[in-house]
């Protein structure tokens, strides 16, 4: 079998040199052709060819609407080859007042809503243009911008609007594309025209006093940026950063001291239905305990009503909880990586974006001023030649009427040129009367000056700044503060204090009693159990410790290995089987034993100690553990052991050694520090510390003997200093050298 002669040119190429030759063309058919806007007018190609369409379809402001069909139909039919889905979607979004802080398209029919519902079908919805989009396009039809042909070659687009509306910055934009990313808040129309106004009398000034004029974004659906100033800053200065908005509340006062908390206004970009079923779900799991109820009264207007939990509530204790665990807190984040005027990507800072904006603006001005000299020049010339006729009219007419090649004789005797001639030939009889000829030397005139002032413009820099001032104020005074469109939206508030919502507002509180037995299995039962009777354990296991406390408690765990651990009484497990092993919430080594579990007291002190005699006083606030690992706080020698923990309730430190020698000093003579090893609490020849108990003096040294207690109020044979030896106990103290 022959094999098929090649057609075309085959090169051996290596694979990975193949397809990063391809991929980077992928790429960058995407960044430049799909993701990124252009930073003159802040538009991606998608859009740009869907307002090109309709203003070809004549779809203007002051004009009646069409089928959005209709439009989707000529984009992707001569401008925008891809899917309809994704140009009528792009045309939805342009249409939302809630997506777009200043719409350029006005929609007619069902255009979606805030909750989250679609659109309806591009047959029974109708569009438009707005003034917003009319002004970006205005003097499309000037040469005052590029235009490249379209992808089939049978019709041209404009390669960017003339853009007389700051429409990146206003309306803002947001991109994924390969490698790169984009994402540019929106902001108020009036502010940026403010800080383009001073860049054009400054142009040396720094971000610093542009932010002064855009303090921050306003979004469409409105809230409260509570970024600090610092943040905004550095965001402006460097391109990148973000911004946190919060939904805008009030507290309204109901009867009998009652109130409930309305949000009128959510973050841009949250959906208010899922916005509501997250946090009707957060109350379903009791994770909201401040809260009772959540109502959505809204109709045109966002209304939504927070119950508290009762009147004694703080409602900024409520919202600080929300705020932290829904979307009514959110980071919209600042990336101003966009397509600068050669079509490069790169992250531009504000006043970049601003000085490309005015340079746009520079450009357009002066092809638009130069297309208006080219046409006033081709009238001119056309009305010079009439001039010149006028006054032989008689002759003109003889020409034409009775002459072989009629032009070439006009042009041979009035001297005119071959347009002259050919605007003479196709005048009208009617304009051949006098009043026509004073309104064509009226025309003159005016065009003449007209030419001179062009001519004056284009050779004035300074004159040309003053122009594009003047038409920054125009676009403020239509689109501004002073407009209901343009009226700020969002709020600009502090930074969020550092609140501190304490561990009740995000759990139910519920007493519980923790079990822990000898083998390390943890469990919760409900409720303060007094009777433990019927608890089961593991064969070969028993109760160790037995703890009431509070869900909302925080539990002391100390190890004899000199650290602590810190559990959340809501983390416990439930009191069903036999619980978990300890070490499953904890990082707790094979050889540690648990020698201590208590309820954390915030303010309160601990005394610590080895079986070695060797302790200090710690603050309770110094041992809770932020993690697993928990935190050291005894350092133990070689054979010792962390044994004792205490609560320093009283003045007096009673402590009993092995060798049965009892000393009693006062609890001051102990340092107080945070970590370490400690001093030597009573001296031993042999042994160490068998037991250790806190009391006041004033009340006497008390220990149990079986159901009895027996108390030694006068402990002056007992009473030395700390490090002492001491001396054989009283009578009738136990054998067990224990005081309980």
């Amino acid at each position: 079998m022959t094999k098929p002669a090649a057609t075309g040119e085959i090169r051996d190429t290596p694979f990975g040199e193949a397809l990063g030759e391809r991929y980077l063309a992928y790429a960058m058919s995407t960044i430049v052709s799909r993701s990124l806007p252009d930073v003159r007018d802040g538009l991606k190609p998608v859009h740009r060819r869907l307002l090109f369409a309709m203003r070809q379809l004549k779809l203007d402001p002051e004009g009646g609407f069409k089928k959005c069909a209709r439009v989707v139909g000529d984009v992707i039919g001569k401008y925008h080859p891809h899917g309809d889905v994704a140009v009528y979607d792009t045309l939805v979004r342009l249409a939302q007042d809630f997506a777009v802080r200043y719409p350029l398209v006005e929609g007619q029919g069902n255009f979606g809503n805030i909750d989250g519902d679609n659109a309806a079908a591009m047959r029974y919805t109708e569009a438009k243009l707005t003034a917003v989009a009319a002004a970006l396009m205005d003097g499309l039809d000037e040469n005052c911008v590029d235009f490249r042909p379209t992808y089939d070659g049978t019709e041209e687009e404009p390669v960017v609007m003339p853009s007389a509306f700051p429409n990146l910055l206003a309306n803002g934009s947001a991109g994924i594309a390969v490698g790169m990313a984009t994402s540019i808040p929106p902001h108020n129309v009036g502010e940026i025209c403010a800080a383009l106004t001073h860049l054009i009398a400054e142009p040396e000034c720094d971000v610093d006093r542009l932010i002064e004029h855009m303090p921050g974004p306003d979004f469409p659906t409105g809230g409260t940026l509570v970024e600090s100033k610092d943040s905004i800053r550095e965001a402006y200065r460097t391109g990148k950063g973000g911004f946190r908005v919060r939904a805008k509340w009030s507290v309204e006062k109901l009867s009998h001291g009652l109130y409930q908390i309305v949000i009128t206004e959510i973050p841009y970009q949250v959906q208010k239905s899922k916005l509501i079923e997250k946090i009707a779900e957060l109350l379903a799991e009791k994770k909201l305990p401040l809260l009772a109820d959540i109502r959505d009264e809204s109709a045109e207007d966002i209304r939504v009503v927070l119950e508290p939990r009762n009147r004694t509530v703080e409602a900024e204790l409520v919202m600080e909880q929300l705020f932290r665990q829904t979307d009514l807190e959110t980071r919209f984040s600042l990336n101003m990586n966009v397509l600068d005027a050669h079509a490069v990507p790169r992250v531009m800072n504000l006043k970049e974006v601003l000085r490309a904006f005015l340079d746009h603006r520079m450009v357009v001005l002066v092809r638009r001023s130069e297309h208006r000299l080219d046409k006033i020049a081709k009238r001119l010339e056309v009305l010079s030649g009439f001039l010149k006729v006028y006054a032989d009219l008689d002759e003109v007419i003889k020409i034409i009427r009775f002459a072989d090649e009629p032009k070439a004789e006009l042009i041979r005797r009035f001297g005119l040129s071959d347009v002259q001639a050919e605007a003479i030939l196709n005048m009208r009889l009617r304009s051949l009367n006098k009043l026509q000829e004073l309104e064509i030397r009226t025309e003159h005139e005016a065009l003449s000056l007209e030419q001179a002032d062009l001519r004056a413009l284009l050779a004035d820099e300074g004159r040309r700044w003053l122009v594009i001032t003047a038409q920054i104020e125009q676009t403020r005074k239509a689109f501004g503060g002073e407009t209901v469109l343009g009226r700020r939206r969002t709020e600009l508030g502090d930074a969020p204090s550092a609140v501190i919502v304490p561990i009740e507002a995000y759990v139910e509180r519920e007493a519980i009693t923790m079990i822990l037995s000898e083998k390390g299995w943890v469990r919760a039962l409900k409720g303060h159990s007094e009777t433990l009777e019927a608890l089961k354990f593991k064969e070969g296991d028993q109760l160790r410790f037995q703890l009431k406390t509070w869900t909302t408690d925080k539990i002391l765990v100390f190890a004899s290995d000199g650290r602590f651990y810190t559990i959340g009484g809501d983390k416990l497990p439930s009191g069903r089987g036999h619980g978990e092993p300890l070490g499953l919430m904890i990082d707790l080594a094979n050889d540690v034993d648990i020698t201590a579990v208590m309820v954390h007291k915030p303010g309160r002190k601990l005394l610590v100690a080895t079986n070695g005699g060797r302790g200090f006083v710690v603050e309770e606030s110094e041992v809770l553990a932020q993690t697993r690992a928990g935190k050291m706080v005894l350092n133990v020698g070689d054979g010792e052991k962390a044994v004792f923990c205490l609560p320093l309730e009283g003045d007096a430190v009673a402590i009993m050694g092995d060798n049965r020698k009892l000393l009693v000093f006062m609890a001051e003579e102990i340092p107080e520090m945070s970590r370490g090893r400690g001093v030597i609490l009573q001296k031993y020849r042999d042994g160490g510390t068998a037991d250790i108990k806190v009391f006041p003096l004033a009340q006497g040294l008390s220990w149990s003997l079986g159901e009895r207690v027996r108390t030694e109020a006068d402990l002056t044979p007992w009473l030395g200093k700390r490090a002492s030896i001491g001396r054989l106990p009283p009578t009738g103290f136990p054998r067990t050298n224990k005081f309980s």
